[in-house]
């Protein structure tokens, strides 16, 4: 007996998804191609412009990431395991979903602006009511006595009103599905306690004489819960809303990041014409144009050019990288003064910026080892609180004093509005949100939740050079000048032709000379070699400055110096060797003090840089570093 062969998959060509020929939803065919779709929805928007989505060979293209198809895959923040298509809400936790693939542009989160809506005004209404309820407690604050005998109550339930049923409203939304789905959570604790309670309040203000004696206060009213109901609803409402404008700054760092990327691409055609088209509709195996100070759009490979290509974004190195002929090339890194044809190896999801993005966007979602502990302590405690509550009403009922039924209600009450944890939906998201931000504000970057704890038990520091270390600027460290030349001199001269030029060394020479109070003069016939260095007149003379397999190149005699870990500009006036600077990356004056302290707290210090290795050693060495990974 065969087993049943599974249906082989293929990409639905809207939304990207993996579907199989049994589980599709719909099927097409379109040009001799036969599509299928997880969903009806992307059928009919394939059928109603097939050309958007496959190019004529049938091949999909890739998808504009403006917004999230309605289609797509969705996943709840808090509980990532829950994947479904289209939007909706967490079955575990009720929150709305966010759709998985991340975006230029979604527009502002509508959940956080609705729910810092209902937090405001919830706020502003519960003021009073907390005012009212208890400023009895403050001599002289005889509210009661001002307003007259009810009142109070009136205007408490008046204000409560709103605040219960319209701020709370997603918490009775996502506690009424965590009982229809046996997920008992926070949230179920916080609907039956702030229901129970602006229930018991509403009878006991509007109906107090069916209270017996034994419930009435000194002045003849009934204790209304009023108060508690709006005030845990704000402060759970509060809660919300910090952990949503945590994810709402963080989507603007995605958005940020992806707008790194360029818009568009030079498409070099087979038969040499060359056409701008948006970098969604590149394809992998096409030949891209980037000329001088484009962004490279794409990930590839260079089949003809050479230029110098600024990989900071990804390296953090400021200086740039020589490419040439089969060099790999990464998008949204910067192209110097040389012309690069590319060969397209990863576009889309494939493409190294969007993995990068996909991590920040899957890091967001990540949740802290201590609120996964919270969410199971919940699991437990919500029954357990429900099961006290049931037992208090049947004790009190047959057990107690007359009349038994009514004190039943009352103490069951208080124990649903003791134990509704509204410090559970308060703290765990207001420390997550405030070691996140003053880590923001210090420069550090935290990857995700569990980071946070995990950094409390770490004893071994891993730390960049380039920005972190040092200045991440290059600077001018020494001169070397040949005689009849002096130092002044050289810097001037190798200035004058550098002027125009837009790298990082060249601008380093500038500021050496005007910090030193050299003039350059006037430099003419510039021209840039690529990879090498420049050339031009100055003052009638011919100079030549750049690194040293330029002036090897030339055949001009001089000496190099390997074993330094700075960047050597070598310089010939009329072809006789004129002398070199040296650059470099200074060292921040705070780095020492910083190691230093550190080590005497117990930590181990390693450096990893992408810079050489030469380089990295050189810092470390100054530091004090022993371990280094350059």
């Amino acid at each position: 007996m065969h087993a049943p062969t599974e249906s082989p998959a293929h990409i639905d060509p809207v939304c990207g998804m993996s579907v199989t020929e049994d589980g599709a939803a719909a099927s097409h065919q379109h040009e001799g191609h036969t599509f299928y779709f997880c969903g009806k929805g992307c059928a009919a928007k394939f059928q109603a412009n097939p050309a958007q989505y496959v190019d004529p060979s049938g091949q999909r293209k890739t998808p504009k990431p403006e917004t999230a198809p309605s289609d797509a895959e969705y996943t709840c923040p808090m509980h990532p395991e829950i994947n479904q298509v289209g939007p909706g809400s967490c079955p575990i936790c009720g929150m709305d979903l966010e759709p998985k693939i991340v975006t230029a542009d979604n527009g502002p989160n509508p959940e956080y602006i609705a729910m810092r809506r209902r937090f405001v005004i919830s706020a502003v209404l519960t003021i009073p009511v907390f005012v009212l309820s208890m400023g009895e407690m403050v001599p002289g604050l005889t509210f009661k006595e001002w307003l007259g005998f009810g009142w109070s109550e009136i205007i408490q339930l008046v204000l409560t009103t709103p605040v219960v049923f319209w701020g709370g409203k997603p918490f009775f939304q996502r506690g009424i599905a965590s009982l229809r789905t046996g997920n008992l959570n926070m949230f179920t604790l916080i609907a039956m306690g702030t229901g129970v309670a602006y229930a018991y309040s509403f009878v006991a203000a509007l109906w107090p004489d069916r209270f017996p004696e034994v419930f009435r206060m000194p002045d003849g009213s009934i204790a209304i819960y009023f108060e508690a109901a709006a005030v845990i609803t704000t402060l759970v409402l509060l809660g919300q809303v910090l952990e949503l404008r945590a994810r709402e700054r963080t989507a603007g760092a995605i958005a940020a990041l992806l707008g790194l990327a360029a818009k568009t691409a030079r498409v070099v055609e087979k038969d040499g014409h060359e056409t701008d088209v948006q970098i969604e509709d590149v394809q992998v195996g096409q030949q891209i144009r980037v000329r001088a100070g484009e962004k490279i759009p794409v990930d590839g490979k260079v089949i003809e050019g050479q230029s110098a290509v600024d990989e900071s974004m990804i390296t953090g190195e400021p200086i740039p990288v020589e490419k040439l002929s089969g060099d790999e090339v990464t998008g949204a890194t910067i192209n110097g003064n040389g012309t690069l044809l590319i060969r397209t190896e990863r576009v889309g999801e494939d493409a190294l910026l969007a993995q990068i993005v996909q991590t920040v966007a899957e890091a967001q979602r990540s949740q802290a080892p201590i609120q996964r502990v919270a969410d199971r302590v919940a699991g437990y405690f919500v029954p357990a609180v429900i099961g006290a509550a049931v037992l208090t009403f049947i004790v009190w009922g047959f057990a107690g004093p007359e009349p038994s039924w009514v004190y039943a209600m009352v103490n069951s009450v208080a124990v649903l509005i003791v134990a509704c944890p509204c410090a559970l939906g308060l703290a765990t998201p207001m420390s997550i949100m405030v070691a996140a931000g003053h880590g923001a504000r210090a420069g550090v970057l935290i990857r995700e939740a569990k980071a946070l704890e995990t950094l409390a038990g770490a004893d071994t520091l891993l730390v960049d050079k380039t920005g972190t270390l040092t200045e991440g600027k290059p600077e001018v460290t020494r001169v070397v000048s040949v005689s009849p030349h002096t130092d002044d001199e050289l810097i001037g001269t190798i200035a004058a032709i550098e002027a125009s030029s837009t790298h990082p060394l060249a601008a380093a020479i500038v500021a050496a000379a005007h910090s030193r109070g050299v003039h350059p003069p006037a430099g003419s016939e510039v021209e840039t070699i690529p990879g090498k260095g420049v050339s031009g007149k100055v003052n009638g003379h011919t100079v030549i400055a750049g690194n040293a397999a330029y002036l090897e190149s030339l055949e001009i005699q001089f000496t190099t110096e390997t074993d330094t870990p700075e960047t050597g500009v070598y310089c010939a006036i009329d072809r006789q060797y004129a002398g070199a600077m040296f650059i470099a990356d200074p060292i921040r004056d705070t780095a020492r003090e910083s190691v230093r302290a550190l080590k005497d707290a117990g930590f181990s210090i390693v450096m990893a840089s992408g810079d050489t290795h030469a380089a990295a050693k050189a810092v470390a060495a100054e530091l004090g570093i022993d371990a280094v990974h350059a």
